[in-house]
């Protein structure tokens, strides 16, 4: 009996939806609780190309929510899961990439991919992929957990963006090392996601894009609505790579030495979130905020904004060090 005999009994997806799903090359942003299952289920269902991007490597405290990783503790996730994913299905093609999915590195591996699946823990790196999917008309498929609760959506690809949803951010970003969560959560989230990427891949309707659907797993609550019609927002400062500063750029890293002994450019001005509004851009230059995770650099763009007409980017970076400048 064929590998793909039960799904293909499906009258959704039949030998026309099998055969998409063996010519489409998805991109999977992060190998981790959500990017586990994501793998595991597109693998099985016949997807013909994955390339997964992760930069971490496994630890022990991942195991409750990715079983995936139980003997290989201390190798890099996207190589495990690759080695997986190819023992669970040779029709398969998986690219590993050990590295961060950031501005220097996503453009080309969006261009490359017919549908991408945003896995990460990382806000700016889910605002950047938006941007590049909505620019070329993309499906992304974006999923978040935190403890008891998480959400998963269908962005892009001719349906609001991701900023047409969230354009605001909480006011505090937790993450699973800092709050918590169960390993049934994110599982059951990408598990979603999953069936979001096959129901786009074989054409069934209602479409997944457009559609958010909220899980509350503390007060056993599902929820879901429809955005097709969500404005974009007016506004957008999206994220650049370090690399994108140019010579003329006003930049800000509000980072101070501790925690940044190297600012992100050495013709930067060290100003403290704080003291944002003291900055002195000139009217033609772009102005560029940094921080670690981008947080910081997005409550002072919205801060600048009112004052200086000027174009604000964002960079969120590590801080550096005397081998990286």
């Amino acid at each position: 009996m064929s590998r793909y005999a039960r799904q293909t009994l499906l009258p959704g997806i039949g030998a026309g939806g099998q055969a998409a799903f063996a010519a489409a090359h998805l991109l999977v942003v992060g190998a981790g609780g959500l990017g586990v299952p994501v793998l595991q289920y597109l693998a099985g269902a016949g997807i013909g190309r994955i390339t997964v991007i992760d930069p971490d490597r496994a630890e022990e405290s991942n195991l409750h929510r990715q079983p995936l990783y139980a003997g290989g503790i201390g190798a890099p996730k996207a190589a495990l899961a690759a080695t997986a994913l190819r023992l669970l299905n040779p029709d398969c093609q998986v690219t590993a990439l050990v590295a961060h999915c950031d501005p220097a590195t996503a453009p080309d591996l969006v261009a490359a991919a017919d549908l991408i699946l945003d896995c990460a823990d990382s806000f700016a790196a889910s605002y950047l992929l938006s941007d590049l999917c909505h620019r070329a008309r993309k499906p992304l498929i974006s999923a978040s957990a935190l403890g008891l609760s998480g959400y998963v959506g269908g962005f892009c690809g001719g349906a609001p963006s991701l900023r047409a949803v969230f354009p605001d951010l909480p006011e505090t970003l937790a993450t699973c090392a800092s709050a918590g969560v169960l390993g049934p959560v994110v599982g059951m989230l990408g598990t979603v996601m999953a069936q979001m990427a096959l129901a786009h891949l074989a054409g069934i309707m209602p479409s997944p894009l457009g559609q958010l659907i909220r899980f509350d797993m503390a007060g056993w609550r599902f929820s879901s609505f429809r955005f097709d019609t969500a404005p974009e927002p007016e506004t957008a400062f999206p994220f650049i790579a370090r690399a994108a500063i140019r010579p003329g750029d006003y930049v800000i890293e509000l980072r101070d030495r501790a925690e940044a002994p190297l600012a992100v450019t050495p013709a930067a001005h060290r100003i403290a979130p704080d003291q944002i509004t003291g900055a002195t851009p000139a009217p033609h230059e772009r102005i560029v905020l940094a921080c670690r995770s981008g947080l910081r650099a997005w409550r002072a763009a919205t801060q600048l904004h009112p004052i200086f007409p000027n174009e604000i980017v964002l960079i969120a970076d590590p801080p550096l060090t005397e081998t990286e400048i």
